[in-house]
């Protein structure tokens, strides 16, 4: 989901608390604040030598002993209209970072409203090779790309 897709689904439901699930079924607690706002731009050398750029929007999330507090989607739009100019964050992609025993990023997969809650659905991350065409082998997709290539 892009930044202008998740502000209007706030800006629809302005009243409804924020509910956010993780992959495995399980919820970032629903008193978790939104401490932070940003715009992560990362520029990197894939195995192939080619340099690539990816840029996403992250709220990072934090979860206090503040059991009472609740975020609401207006709250949470109101946060996001603050920083979308200065960050630049236009049609980013928005993922949602959450620590529990480590911090993980979350892609958020979809939105939705469910029993009074906007429910988003954050999905995973993976790890890939970006020059398949130069590490693999013809045909051949099992992982093996280091053998031999001298890319790895």
């Amino acid at each position: 989901m892009n930044v202008t897709e998740f502000r209007s689904l706030l800006a629809l439901h302005p009243d409804a608390r924020i509910v956010f699930v993780l992959p495995d079924g399980g919820m970032i607690p629903r008193h978790a604040h939104v401490t932070e706002v940003g715009r992560v731009d990362r520029r990197f050398l894939d195995c192939g030598g080619t340099l690539r750029q990816t840029s996403f929007c992250c709220l990072q999330t934090w979860v206090a002993d503040d059991t009472q507090h609740r975020l609401t989607a207006g709250k949470l739009a109101s946060i996001l209209e603050r920083a979308a100019q200065p960050l630049d964050l236009g049609d980013l992609s928005v993922e949602i970072e959450y620590e529990d025993g480590f911090i993980s990023q979350f892609p958020v997969e979809a939105g939705g409203v469910d029993e009074g809650a906007l429910v988003f659905k954050l999905g995973l991350k993976h790890t890939d090779c970006l020059a398949k065409e130069l590490c693999l082998p013809p045909g051949k997709d099992d992982g093996a790309c280091c053998e031999g290539s001298g890319c790895c």
